[in-house]
């Protein structure tokens, strides 16, 4: 099966993505590299795996890396609004800057969720680095910790995205580039 046959259009290409990525590690790289302590960076699995990957090797800094695993979406195509932990951490964050890695902010929901657990297990600060935020579909505020930031790959229109970690019910996770899937791929 060809996966590219249900992408109804690409949003950005492979070239496009690293290129933002590799910006994204540098703002990372001068950003963190005065403070005294190694960053943790984790990466909300499993969306966020390809990301992550490729950030890593752009940000030039010791850091600690670690997966966290948050359900929100199931096999559907909106979140379900209630997130849950359901891999946790193996690296202690107590007192320690933490770089959250996001494919996407949508509802805000996840975010909120991941920042709290954060703040309960004692990081002294908590940043957000995300490929993608869909403002348009935010209910939740949340708010940084410390002196937390918020770094952003791409504003994504509302539609529903997969590729580059991006998924569908477990699939097209592996191409390349980020692509508008098409509805009847989706819809009954």
């Amino acid at each position: 099966m060809d996966l590219s046959n249900g992408i109804e259009k690409i949003l950005w290409t492979e070239e496009q993505i690293l290129e933002r990525v590799s910006e994204l590690g540098s703002e990372l790289t001068r950003d963190f590299k005065s403070r005294a302590i190694t960053p943790v960076v984790v990466g909300v699995a499993t969306g966020a795996f390809m990301f992550l990957a490729d950030l890593v090797r752009k940000i030039q800094l010791p850091m600690t890396v670690d997966f966290i695993r948050v359900e929100s979406y199931g096999s559907g195509t909106v979140s379900n609004g209630k997130p849950r932990i359901s891999c946790e951490l193996k690296v202690d964050v107590r007192g320690k800057h933490v770089i959250l890695v996001e494919d996407i902010v949508d509802t805000g929901n996840t975010l909120s969720c991941l920042i709290d657990y954060m703040k309960s297990k004692g990081a002294s600060s908590v940043s957000v680095c995300t490929l993608l935020d869909k403002p348009a579909r935010r209910k939740v505020h949340f708010e940084l910790v410390g002196e937390g930031k918020y770094y952003c790959g791409f504003k994504c229109p509302d539609y529903f995205v997969v590729g580059y970690g991006f998924d569908f019910d477990e699939q097209y996770r592996n191409l390349p580039f980020v692509g508008v899937l098409k509805p009847e791929m989706y819809e009954p």
